[in-house]
């Protein structure tokens, strides 16, 4: 993590995964991985009180501008697997890594990388630094 502290911080979420989460075949679609990265990032954005409705409050929206998976192999439905989310840069953009487990083998299923920026809310303008708010709430500036 690019910090004057060194340490990365992160978050581990568990998840069973649930019937309407899969096809017919009891495999978990596609598209829910991202769904369980936004579920881990959540909670990581929690960790440090700069969630949602913080970043809103604060004057910015946070859209993801590139998200990337790797599939290795399937979930399925009764499943519980385990969500990994590490925030590895958060200077100029907020960088998250994935990885999902299953909870059980610790088997890896799938892995990613989310990348976010800063929009202010008043302008519609992307920043090109984090603001203040972020780095005061990680404990960087104050």
């Amino acid at each position: 993590m690019n910090s004057t502290t060194g340490t990365e911080l992160h978050t581990e979420t568990e998840i069973d995964i649930p019937f309407f989460d899969a096809d017919p075949m009891g495999v978990v679609w596609h598209g829910n991985y991202v769904k369980y990265f936004e579920i881990a990032r959540h909670d990581l954005l929690n960790k440090f009180n700069y969630g949602y409705i913080e970043m809103d409050k604060s004057g910015y929206h946070w859209p993801v501008v590139d998200l990337r998976l790797k599939y290795v192999k399937p979930a399925r439905f009764g499943q519980k697997i385990r969500v990994t989310a590490i925030l590895k840069e958060f200077e100029n953009r907020l960088k998250v890594e994935y990885a999902i487990h299953d909870s059980k083998s610790g088997e890896r299923l799938c892995k990613g990388h989310s990348i976010q920026v800063a929009v202010d809310k008043a302008t519609g303008e992307m920043c090109y630094e984090s603001p203040r708010i972020l780095l005061q709430r990680l404990g960087v500036k104050e």
